[in-house]
């Protein structure tokens, strides 16, 4: 293709996608286009806000507490991981009410403060919101518009520009939206990108509300006869001061003939931008108010301002209030700014207005600010808080409590394009379990009822953690315990969130962890990331007690001991090598597992029914194997458990899977984890000897002593690797580090 073709091409297209997406109408096209689609048109910020976070839809998701809804929006439906949300279900779901709350009273009369300690993605909640308006601005059904005014040239129009009269012979001219460039002389658009609904007469606008919502069987706007409200903004707004005022002299200059006007009116689609400022705006902490004016007319020559507006002042505001008009505006670490600085929020919020000198600005944006927890606690303590307490509502943002949830954040941005080298399997792991054992809480047992208080006193943070993420209380429970501790996950989980000195305002930072992990993949020892690596820069951070606050925090009962976390992270990690390795060797198949578990269930199921069972050998009806289930539970049922409460327990728990998935397949390995576990560590105690043996041929395999092994050894080895790289990523170097690692920690 020649560049002429390219051009004509793009050209094309351009000028397609410009016609396909309506971005110039005049004014009576702009109508019919509300007249089919009232809804969408009459939308406030609050209403357009909760359509976007409709727009990308929900999904259910595991939750200590039980499910939670998550809203799609916040999973970068843009395609960059890095800016994921992850977790935080809890805020995001109260954003969505509150914004259903602006909604049912018409108006948006708070203001959102997210409030959490640093780096606790209150910034990446918002931005996710800010790119989710974006892309939902560009679809058909996410269409904003706005006015401008045009006057067109002498040329077009005899007489004074855009005010004379006709030669006899002229066509009538109905409107001046659709003149190309050369027709026109001025064009003024609102800085406030005012409601095109504006420019119709307050009174005319109401009754032409009701009516086109009725017709398409939304009510009249009340929420009482239909699920739509419409909102003050919308219902009642005005034109901003500088179009009222082009307005108004236009009005007086066609003798009160208002279709005339409209002649002038342009509706213009714009788009949400985050780089551009338009429809929304991040303000830093800083001094200024946020919003001034200036006088345009004093910068024009009389030449090129139309006759009727000679005498009028016109002013265009400016800043990030008037940026974020019809959208969301941002307060970044607000409680950071002096009180006066924002102190206009007070009456801003409430009634969506800010007086500047020469007018008040006439506001529809969503307003969300972010502060950490020791300015908001410094912040309650002034006298004014009492007055912003009834302007504000409070959502908190804690740190992840949950290691997998967290793990996600440093999956998403530490990968071998960003570090330059291969990650590791777990590597991000073991710094996501150091991080959310850094931010747990010792529980309070007093908060339980007696019989369970030294349960509930007795759980470490390790169990605490994976109590959290995977529900699974401690080996060392017996089976009536772990059914109570189960029990009371959700408890646990929300202990804390009434205290100010809540589970999550502490700990290590997701913006600290990230560091350490770009801190590892510098180490020269490795030629990987991995979690040797990552476990030496957490033994660095907790040597530094200067710089991170968290480590001053006294250990109460193993909790906040963040140098025995290490350990504990480091303890994690061996098993998950140890059982990778174990797994990729092949030595017991998950089916033989699986054989065994299924036979003794059938013996158990038999046993408590008081039932007898048909010998698969003989064909004859027995007792169930009595010796096969004591084999069997002297390895998998928790000490000082009694065999006939171990067997009643393990039908119930099978039961009660039946009924909440009465259409799936019994899946054993995921109903008794701790059992097929425990029958692992079981077997390969025994094979001990033989587990040695192969994992120092490994090593050798991978050193100068290759030649050393048999060629069968060889094969074995080759096969192990492979499943080590296919299972679970490993490459050569970091399965020789991590083999090595285990082989002095637990073999030597």
């Amino acid at each position: 293709m020649d560049a002429k073709g390219y051009l004509q091409e793009v050209g094309a297209q351009v000028n397609a996608d410009f016609v396909k997406n309506r971005s110039i109408l005049s004014f009576e096209e702009y109508l019919s286009l509300f007249f089919n689609d009232p809804k969408a048109q009459a939308r406030n910020a609050a209403q357009y806000l909760r359509d976007v976070m409709d727009h990308f839809g929900t999904q259910t998701v595991p939750h200590p507490t039980g499910t939670i809804r998550r809203f799609k929006v916040f999973d970068a439906p843009g395609g960059d991981k890095g800016d994921r949300v992850a977790g935080q279900e809890e805020v995001q779901n109260s954003i969505y009410r509150l914004l259903g709350n602006f909604v049912r009273a018409g108006r948006i009369n708070k203001l959102i403060l997210l409030h959490g300690p640093n780096g606790s993605a209150k910034s990446t909640l918002v931005n996710a919101l800010k790119e989710g308006m974006e892309a939902y601005s560009r679809q058909p059904q996410g269409a904003l518009y706005r006015i401008a005014w045009v006057f067109p040239s002498e040329k077009l129009i005899k007489g004074s520009i855009g005010f004379g009269e006709r030669d006899s012979g002229q066509e009538e001219v109905t409107t001046y939206a659709h003149l190309d460039a050369e027709s026109i002389d001025l064009r003024m658009p609102c800085e406030l990108r005012d409601h095109p609904l504006f420019a119709v007469p307050p009174g005319e606008r109401r009754k032409l509300l009701e009516s086109a919502l009725k017709k398409k069987g939304l009510g009249n706007g009340d929420g009482e006869t239909g699920d739509f409200i419409l909102s003050d903004y919308v219902r009642d707004g005005e034109l901003c001061s500088k179009c009222r005022r082009i307005y108004t002299a236009l009005l007086n200059s066609y003798g009160g003939d208002w279709l005339k006007v409209m002649r002038h009116v342009q509706v213009e689609r714009f788009y949400v931008s985050r780089r551009y400022q338009v429809g929304t705006v991040t303000v830093e902490p800083q001094m200024s108010v946020d919003a001034v004016v200036q006088q345009i007319t004093a910068d024009r020559t009389q030449l090129n301002v139309p006759a009727p507006l000679h005498s009028t002042v016109l002013y265009e505001p400016h800043g990030p209030l008037v940026h974020a008009n019809r959208g969301l505006i941002e307060y970044a670490d607000l409680l950071k700014r002096p009180l006066e600085a924002f102190k206009y929020l007070l009456g801003f919020s409430e009634t969506g207005e800010v007086p500047l000198e020469p007018f008040v600005l006439q506001l529809d944006e969503v307003l969300i600010a972010s502060a950490n927890e020791k300015h908001l606690g410094a912040f309650k303590e002034l006298p004014d808080f009492a007055s912003f307490k009834g302007r504000i509502e409070l959502v908190r943002v804690p740190y992840l409590r949950r290691y997998r949830t967290e793990q996600q954040i440093y999956d998403a941005q530490i990968t071998a394009t960003t570090v330059g080298k291969h990650v590791a399997p777990h590597a991000t792991e073991v710094a996501s379990m150091w991080a959310v054992l850094t931010r747990l809480k010792k529980p309070i047992p007093d908060r339980y009822p007696n019989d369970v208080k030294e349960l509930i006193d007795h759980v470490t943070p390790v169990e605490k953690l994976h109590l959290y993420e995977e529900g699974a209380p401690p080996d060392r429970l017996s089976l009536a315990n772990t059914k109570e501790l189960r029990k009371l996950r959700e408890e646990l989980f929300t202990e804390s969130d009434a205290y100010p000195n809540y589970e999550g305002r502490s700990g290590a930072s997701a913006r600290e962890i990230k560091t350490a992990l770009f801190n590892a993949a510098q180490n020269p020892d490795y030629k990987c990331l991995n979690a040797l690596a990552v476990l030496e820069e957490l033994e660095a951070i907790c040597k530094d007690k200067s710089v991170y606050e968290f480590l001053l925090q006294e250990v109460v009962d193993g909790y906040h001991d963040h140098d025995a976390f290490v350990r504990v992270a480091e303890t994690e990690y061996l098993d998950r090598v140890d059982g990778e390795v174990r797994e990729s060797m092949g030595l017991v198949s998950e089916g033989q597992y699986r054989e065994l578990v299924e036979r003794y269930i059938q013996n158990v199921s038999h046993w408590v029914r008081g039932e007898k069972m048909r010998n698969r050998v003989t064909g004859e009806m027995e007792k169930p194997d009595e010796h096969r289930m004591a084999e069997v539970e002297a390895i998998v049922m928790p000490k000082g458990e009694e065999a006939a409460e171990f067997r009643r327990g393990l039908i119930s728990s099978i039961g009660a899977h039946r009924l909440d998935n009465p259409d799936l397949e019994m899946d054993y390995p995921r109903i008794f984890p701790d059992m097929f576990r425990r029958l692992r560590d079981h077997y390969f105690e025994e094979r001990k000897r033989v587990l040695r043996k192969n994992k120092e041929n490994v090593l050798k395999y991978l050193s100068e002593d290759r030649n050393q092994l048999t060629p069968r050894e060889q094969t074995q080895v080759q096969s192990t690797l492979k499943a080590m790289s296919e299972r679970y990523g490993y490459c050569e170097f970091c399965a020789k580090d991590a083999i090595l690692f285990l082989m002095k920690k637990r073999y030597g």
